[in-house]
């Protein structure tokens, strides 16, 4: 099985995508569609494994730390710098390339191996701009907010668990979330949330545009599409990371 996929035809298709839109109400229409579909479906899942996580990592920082040399407020600290830096936005968008991803391939795929999307062409639609850009728009924009509640769900799930197993106090919990905070690590993981929005929705995306056969192609170009997604989420945050980070 072939799992990565070609570049260049990859950039034809954005530049397809990112042509002048022919009527401007229909994408709309469809962006508020993709919203609700891609995005608001998605908040019910971020937040449950968000509050575990959160109360997960409490337990597992507050173990790590258990020598008395260390203050107790590492554990908020720690559990705090790990939701905004890493999980909440490179954890998550990986969670969100299985879910979404695999949703855009399969609906785009079907709509290919149906020929549908011959049709769109056939009466003049440029498909590829119509079916694929409201979809970019809606997961770039809906990424920074997934990651805002996750963070908060995750540290609410971290002030719940860690008083109930009995590993660290409100206080002290509250207290390390406060600790040497610094607001640009919040923008950093916003910017990285866009960047990966925009991969969740693009490769899919391209897997599913040009997938050839029946539904059992559909369904192997869903796997290689989460593959691809989740190898690019992880070179670009490590680029990222290097770049924003020093």
């Amino acid at each position: 099985m072939k799992f990565f996929f070609n570049v260049g035809r990859y950039f034809t298709m954005l530049k397809r995508v990112f042509a002048r839109p022919e009527r401007h109400k229909m994408y709309l229409r469809q962006l508020f569609r993709e919203i609700d579909n891609l995005g608001v479906n998605s908040v019910g899942i971020v937040i449950v494994i968000s509050v575990f996580i959160g109360g997960i990592m409490v337990i597992q920082f507050a173990y790590s730390m258990s020598n008395p040399l260390y203050p107790s407020e590492l554990v908020g600290l720690g559990t705090r710098d790990t939701l905004i830096l890493e999980f909440s936005s490179t954890m998550l968008a990986l969670i969100m390339a299985g879910k979404i991803g695999s949703n855009i391939t399969s609906e785009i795929g079907t709509m290919r191996v149906t020929e549908q999307i011959d049709s769109l062409e056939i009466m003049g639609v440029n498909s590829a701009s119509y079916l694929i850009l409201p979809k970019i728009v809606a997961v770039v924009f809906i990424f920074p907010f997934l990651f805002i509640i996750s963070v908060f769900f995750g540290m609410l799930g971290g002030l719940l668990t860690g008083p109930i197993a009995g590993v660290i106090t409100v206080p002290e919990y509250l207290d390390g979330i406060r600790y040497l905070f610094y607001p640009y690590y919040v923008t950093f993981s916003i910017i990285k949330s866009l960047f990966f929005g925009f991969l969740v929705a693009t490769v899919p995306a391209y897997f599913g545009y040009y997938v050839q056969g029946g539904a059992f192609e559909v369904g192997k170009a869903s796997t290689r599409a989460v593959v691809n997604t989740n190898i690019l989420i992880l070179l670009f945050d490590l680029i990222l990371t290097r770049l924003l980070l020093t």
